[in-house]
């Protein structure tokens, strides 16, 4: 039971962070962004860190923690580029399942045996990605959504924009949305992995390593871009505030998926995008079509399936 109760408080700091780090990253760099969010972020787990921690680590949890430091950061700036093309729905949505349905594959190959309601889970995890991901129309293409929390409230300024990439290069917004949802989903699915294998509950200096990783990561890819300074004043607290959310939410997830199966916590947490969407709507106003609340009742049940089925 507390290994659930941590996964949700998981999926409610990740819910926080995500939307944070979307309104900033439809006003800034994202390079800017992320360098400021991992920042805060690993300085806060050095912090907490040692509280919990009563062993000294190996170099293979080590090694765990670094590739999850990789894979979270991959993830973390994919999704942030999912917002700066589509709505919080879209990229947050698809992220979520993909995620999930990889974490519970991979716990199969670890020896987990889901029942047969998680694999009904992963099936319905296709229609939620074909219906949240349903354009409609040219309304959308080219942004996120119009509003005084969206990209017309603060548009980057000179140095704030990156090369549009392979997978925004000649699509609409939408499209390159639903992409980034993809590699976002793909790359925290590796990150929920190797934080399930690093470490132990007494032993959470993987983190150190995972936090540590993708800051130097993401600094290299600031010098390489020339974007090596603060985003915006005005995006600048929306940065720390996702650091700050972002770690709660990793600290949480760690503990839960060493007192849990990843089979199980890895699906809660994947929860993540309904308090995304929740506060997208509220302090938004982000619409939601029919089409897409289907697709997001699917990913919902998707998701809960696989979570409270069971192990057999």
């Amino acid at each position: 039971m507390l290994a659930i109760v941590l996964a949700l408080a998981a999926a409610v700091s990740f819910s926080a962070s995500d939307y944070a780090a979307g309104l900033a990253t439809r006003r800034a760099s994202v390079v800017r962004v992320t360098l400021v969010t991992e920042l805060t972020h690993t300085a806060l787990l050095l912090c907490l860190i040692p509280l919990v921690s009563r062993q000294t680590p190996s170099l293979a949890s080590l090694a765990w923690g670094a590739l999850a430091g990789i894979s979270g950061l991959a993830g973390a700036m994919a999704l942030y580029l999912g917002f700066r093309h589509a709505a919080f729905s879209i990229a947050s949505s698809i992220s979520a399942v993909g995620s999930a349905a990889f974490s519970v594959l991979a716990g199969l190959l670890f020896g987990e045996r889901p029942g047969a309601l998680s694999l009904a889970g992963i099936a319905l995890a296709l229609p939620a990605i074909a219906a949240v991901s349903a354009s409609t129309g040219s309304a959308e293409s080219g942004s996120a959504h119009p509003g005084p929390a969206g990209p017309s409230a603060a548009p980057p300024g000179p140095g704030d924009t990156e090369p549009a990439g392979p997978a925004g290069r000649g699509l609409s917004g939408h499209s390159a949305g639903v992409i980034w949802g993809l590699v976002a989903g793909a790359a925290f699915g590796l990150y929920f992995i190797s934080l399930n294998q690093a470490g132990s509950d007494t032993d959470a200096w993987p983190l150190a390593a995972s936090g540590v990783t993708a800051l130097v990561a993401i600094t290299v890819v600031a010098v390489v871009t020339r974007q090596l300074k603060p985003p915006p004043p005005g995006t600048r607290w929306l940065s720390a505030l996702t650091g700050i959310t972002a770690a709660a939410g990793t600290f949480t997830f760690f503990l839960a998926t060493h007192r849990g199966l990843l089979a199980i916590t890895a699906v809660i947490t994947s929860l993540y995008p309904a308090g995304t969407i929740l506060l997208a709507r509220v302090l938004s106003g982000e619409r939601l079509t029919k089409v897409r609340l289907a697709g997001l009742g699917l990913a919902a049940a998707s998701v809960v399936l696989i979570a409270f089925s069971g192990v057999g």
